[in-house]
């Protein structure tokens, strides 16, 4: 199939913004708790009426502090229930927020404050206000800047004490649906980050057709969900303003470190994440299982829940001894991964990289379904997504309601819909590329299905030519072999070589382990053991597994472990995780020669 759309099931306001969403929520939901925030360690719940009080009370002090209508104003900070106060306080104001991630340097701050004209800048601490200062003789447009720990809350709050609620209104109705929402920055993997300037409608297409589609997870009063990738990002934001939008309550974590515990605090019904988030649950429960003396029960289970998953899709399902064995195991282990989860979810919402077909049913088979789905910071995120009542685990499902996906004479997926982005802030030129004839060009290589569903197989300008001529699509063995517990990274290499290679980097907390279990010194890092024969040999058996997915051409036939890491510090991967090739290509350039010396 070369093309394939599915009717819109939400139709997006002409006249609104998205700050008709919390004041439909305070007039409908007033007493309905629609954020919980972290206070002494616990959670307090927000209602309707108290966030839309101190989202007003907030966008006071920015109309005090002479913030106009259409101003852009950066946002810089960890995921926070601030960062959501102040991200609807921005669009009540009239303006405009650009989100910048909290790992930034001083030099892409200076990038993106002063492409995009940020005026005024809400950052979290005291070492974000020292990288604007930083740069801020290169800033002419900034007039403000507040820390969030230093209390911009209260300092706004305080400085819009005077400001008629009259003139909340009316800024409030200031933006149309096609007036810019935010300006949020690609990642910029070959090159300095585009700003996507995303308008209202697009947030109303895109979260109002995916809650609609997805209504049993989003039901109010009932679900929750926990936010805990950066709000920076755009799937961060899709969560926000899908939360906002059902409206299901929204919890906010900065640290990722004490995932569980939070999960198992907040409970919530609805988990959105990245592929490498699953991968951590289930490589920690083998881990933990193995390390009790439990590994090959919890093996069994695995393997089960697999078949148990992979049944679910044929025409007579489960056999009899199947749904007897799973559960056994419902009893033994399922429930308690259920429990690391949260206890109370049953789907999870993947994104940004493949979650490999696997681990899609293993997740499944224990009852907790992870719906995967594909979007871009263009596409206002997900373009795609498994529906809840009709998944096909290996595809990142069908286009977004309302939204037509289209497959190019070379491979590459086209889009077109109301979510799509308006253009390139600045940038004329490469946003009419972009969206030449009317469809926005991804870059990315995929097929249709019979049924309309998406598989993702690679990137345009990521495809590797060997010497021998054989194209070759890095993502669908990088995701495979990546999915080993030991290993963090892998980055195919092979373009113009006489075969397929592969970098990779080690996991160090699991690489600990691994090396407590195999009788290594304490301590021993990556760099101590990456000729050792017994880690060779296991990190081999995730190559062979790798290899197992694609053709023999295309397999890697030489692998180096690496003694660094790939670190977003040092220029090799994007604040979400993204791979910069030529960067990793260029200062690691001996090893790949290495590669190729034998």
């Amino acid at each position: 199939m070369r093309e394939f759309s599915l009717p819109a099931l939400y139709e997006v306001p002409s006249d609104g913004n998205l700050t008709d969403l919390i004041r439909r929520n305070a007039a409908q939901h007033p007493d309905v708790a629609v954020v919980g925030r972290k206070v002494a360690g616990g959670w307090e719940d927000v209602t309707a009426r108290q966030f839309l009080a101190e989202v007003r009370s907030a966008a006071k002090g920015l109309i005090a502090a002479g913030i106009q209508p259409g101003d852009r104003v950066a946002l810089m900070s960890r995921t926070r229930y601030e960062w959501v106060q102040l991200d609807f306080a921005i669009w009540s104001a009239g303006a405009v927020t650009v989100p910048v991630y909290e790992t930034s340097s001083a030099e892409q701050v200076s990038w993106i404050f002063s492409d995009s004209g940020a005026v005024a800048a809400l950052v979290e601490s005291d070492a974000h206000i020292a990288a604007v200062e930083s740069v801020r003789d290169r800033l002419p447009a900034l007039r403000h800047l507040w820390g969030i720990d230093g209390g911009a809350v209260a300092e706004l709050i305080s400085m819009g004490a005077e400001v008629e609620d009259s003139v909340v209104d009316e800024r409030t109705r200031a933006a149309k649906a096609d007036d810019p929402a935010t300006i949020v920055y690609t990642s910029g993997t070959t090159g300095r980050p585009k700003g996507c300037v995303l308008t209202h409608r697009s947030f109303f297409a895109e979260c109002g057709n995916a809650v609609e589609r997805l209504k049993p997870l989003f039901r109010t009063g009932e679900c929750s969900v926990l936010l805990f990738l950066p709000a920076a990002h755009v799937f961060g934001r899709l969560v926000e303003v899908a939360a906002v939008m059902a409206p299901i309550k929204l919890g906010c974590v900065s640290d990722v470190k004490n995932l569980t515990d939070e999960l198992a605090s907040f409970q919530p019904t609805l988990i959105l994440g990245v592929p490498r988030v699953f991968e951590k649950v289930y490589n920690g429960a083998r881990a933990k299982a193995q390390a009790d003396g439990k590994g090959k029960i919890f093996d069994m289970a695995a393997q089960t829940a697999i078949s148990y998953s992979r049944a679910l899709d044929t025409a007579k399902g489960p056999s009899f001894g199947l749904r007897i064995k799973h559960k056994i195991f419902d009893r033994l282990v399922y429930g308690k991964l259920r429990t690391v989860l949260g206890g109370r979810g049953e789907y999870a919402i993947s994104g940004g990289a493949p979650l490999g077909e696997r681990l899609g049913h293993f997740f499944r088979g224990i009852g907790f379904t992870v719906l995967e789905g594909y979007g871009l910071t263009e596409s206002c995120a997900a373009t795609a997504f498994n529906p809840w009542d009709r998944q096909k685990i290996g595809t990142v499902g069908q286009p977004l309601p309302g939204s037509v996906v289209r497959i190019a004479d070379d491979g590459e997926v086209l889009l077109h819909g109301e979510h799509l982005f308006q253009g390139y802030w600045n940038n004329a030129a490469a946003t009419a590329e972009a969206l030449a004839d009317g469809w926005f060009h991804t870059g990315d290589i995929g097929a249709l299905d019979q049924d309309g569903y998406l598989t993702i197989t690679g990137r345009k300008k990521e495809i590797l030519v060997t010497a021998g001529g054989k194209n070759v699509a890095p993502a669908v063995i990088e995701d495979r072999i990546r999915a080993h517990a030991l290993i963090a990274e892998c980055m195919v290499v092979g373009d113009g070589r006489p075969f397929v290679g592969a970098l990779i980097t080690l996991d160090e907390d699991f690489l600990g382990r691994w090396a407590a279990d195999h009788g290594k010194p304490a301590g021993s890092t990556a760099a101590v053991l990456r000729e050792d024969p017994e880690l060779l040999a296991e990190i081999q058996r995730a190559v062979d597994d790798g290899n197992a997915a694609v053709s023999k051409a295309e397999s890697v036939r030489r692998f180096r472990i690496l003694a660094a890491q790939f670190t977003e510090d040092a220029g090799h991967i994007t604040p979400s995780l993204k791979l910069k090739r030529n960067v990793v290509a260029k200062d690691f350039a001996d090893e790949i020669e290495g590669i190729y010396r034998g």
